[in-house]
């Protein structure tokens, strides 16, 4: 009897999922569509509030909570408790930023003292035009840090020629209403897949500039240590270092005060190689993670502490 319950349940869950698919799809449509008619930075002070009050009650807040005890030992609980709900302010913004992505990359490289949302290091400026008008193909990384869907924005607008790896939601119709707003000015978009390589590696070879996020688990990922504790991540762009020789640069978008923004650009990261001259994979994810380490600590509470880092 209790086989057969289990496998009515099971049943119920599998044909109830195509309707719950529709309805979170037609909703997140519809939220999106309704955000764009609302000021953007009240709309995202709103949806701060909003990601606080009900992440709180959610098991990604205790995740969090964990994740963040054991990077930061010496931070007290109150410490914690402050780190954690700055992270659920930055995600609720996130949310309300991304209905109005193709509108808030107001930065003018033409009159750069022009007050906007956003801002430029003169060395980042360099580096961005240098590595934009040399016809020569680069990798960039970037981290769930800031806002980070601003940064193939930035790609974008200012003539970078970029092809960008990311991930599908699991919901098509959610999908479709996102992959709408992506679409606006954000270069190529290859989702995440098994000729995802390849497709990367080709836009390498024809010179583009290929970018991707770095900083989540990988079940099959390399080893590295991440704030002092042994993890995995993802080698693909060490193995495309490998492939074809190429500067490899991070770059990130750190939230500031009044609904603005800072774009940043680093210096080259040298890759690391092995005795034999090759690029060593391992080593070279480990220096990619060092630099995502260090931009954490100095804006924990912009970094998503919410997902399963360590297992």
């Amino acid at each position: 009897m209790k086989r057969l319950l289990l496998r009515t349940r099971a049943r119920l869950r599998d044909a109830a999922k195509p309707v719950t698919n529709v309805a979170i799809g037609a909703l997140t449509t519809g939220l999106l569509r309704t955000t764009r008619y609302f000021d953007p930075e009240k709309t995202a002070r709103f949806f701060g509030h909003a990601a606080h009050f009900i992440g709180r009650r959610l098991r990604e807040d205790r995740i969090g909570r964990e994740n963040l005890t054991a990077a930061f030992p010496e931070k007290s609980p109150q410490e914690i408790e402050e780190i954690l709900t700055g992270v659920w302010h930055n995600l609720g913004r996130i949310g309300a930023e991304f209905a109005h992505i193709d509108r808030i990359w107001d930065h003018d490289p033409r009159n750069p003292d022009k007050p906007g949302r956003v801002e430029f290091s003169a060395r980042s400026k360099q580096l961005f035009d240098q590595l934009r008008d040399d016809g020569k193909p680069a990798l960039f990384f970037a981290a769930h840090l800031g806002n980070w869907e601003l940064s193939p924005i930035a790609a974008a607008a200012h003539g970078l020629d970029a092809t960008i790896l990311f991930r599908r939601p699991n919901i098509e119709a959610a999908d479709r209403a996102i992959e709408r707003i992506r679409a606006v000015n954000l270069g190529t978009l290859v989702p995440a897949g098994r000729d995802a390589p390849l497709k990367l590696a080709q836009a390498l070879k024809n010179g583009q500039h290929v970018a991707m996020l770095v900083d989540q688990y990988l079940t099959n990922g390399v080893p590295v240590t991440f704030f002092g504790r042994k993890t995995t991540a993802n080698p693909l762009l060490a193995r495309l270092r490998r492939q074809i020789d190429c500067p490899i640069h991070g770059t990130r978008i750190i939230r500031l005060p009044d609904g603005r923004f800072r774009g940043e650009v680093t210096e080259e990261v040298k890759p690391v190689f092995d005795a034999s001259g090759q690029v060593d994979i391992q080593g070279t994810t480990q220096a990619i993670t060092d630099i995502v380490e260090g931009w954490v600590r100095e804006y924990p509470d912009q970094w998503l502490w919410l997902h399963r880092r360590w297992r």
